[in-house]
């Protein structure tokens, strides 16, 4: 009897640990939004309210730090966690992740921005290059956000606005950590980033040019939270 229990637990250790061992694709793809219509930058222009006429240059952020988790726990940790999401390149809006088949999972966490530690840590490579226009080499640290357009309301050179959200330092901690409901049964989560959700909670005609770490910048970058929804 207890030679049959043993020979039980230990191919149940074996099945748990084949299940952990064996992974399955679950990929992440961004669709950036102005509303209900596509951005396209440089060439379209779209409307918030009956004055308000925008057209957008530059929308770019990171999502780091990716997780999923089943309740309240976190079952799993992408490590080396840093993408940056740019509209005018289509192929950085999907992320493709190797997941235990074993795990069940019912919420996907990530950070908009980067984190305290990979700040201090200095300029990186790959999607931390600084050659990719997210890096503050006067500060010395990244910019989360970087959204660039123009409205006939600002009262700016051309009616440009430019906004680079980041800072990482005690008050000025400008990320941010947003959690979405996904179904685990699914591989493929669509998110969608309305851009415009975001945009409605600025008064471009008074603020349209931030460009350091500050208070309006984590006033700001708390709201982007309010862009990112689970479509299908």
């Amino acid at each position: 009897m207890r030679y049959k229990i043993l020979l039980s637990l230990f191919f149940s250790v074996v099945q748990i640990f084949l299940g952990l061992s064996q992974l399955q694709k679950h990929v992440l793809i961004f669709r950036p939004t102005f509303g209900n219509s596509e951005i396209h930058l440089n060439d379209a222009y779209y409307r918030i309210g009956t004055n308000d006429s925008i057209q957008l240059e530059t929308v770019k952020l990171y999502v780091s730090n990716i997780e999923f988790l089943y309740k309240d726990s976190v079952v799993w940790k992408e490590k080396k966690s840093f993408h940056l999401l740019d509209v005018s390149d289509a192929n950085s809006l999907t992320i493709s992740l190797d997941i235990p088949v074993a795990i069940k999972y019912s919420y996907v966490a990530f950070n908009i921005g980067i984190d305290s530690t990979t700040n201090v840590s200095g300029a990186l490579g790959g999607d931390l290059d600084p050659t990719k226009g997210m890096y503050w080499t006067w500060q010395s640290g990244y910019i989360n956000v970087k959204i660039e357009g123009k409205s006939n309301i600002c009262q700016t050179r051309n009616n440009e606005f430019q906004f680079h959200l980041g800072g990482y330092q005690n008050q000025d901690n400008a990320l941010n950590k947003l959690f979405l409901r996904i179904s685990g049964k699914n591989r493929i989560s669509y998110i969608q980033i309305d851009v415009e959700k975001w945009l409605k909670s600025v008064d471009l005609s008074k603020q349209n040019h931030i460009m350091s770490p500050g208070q309006d910048a984590v006033l700001l970058s708390g709201k982007l939270i309010e862009m990112f929804t689970v479509t299908k």
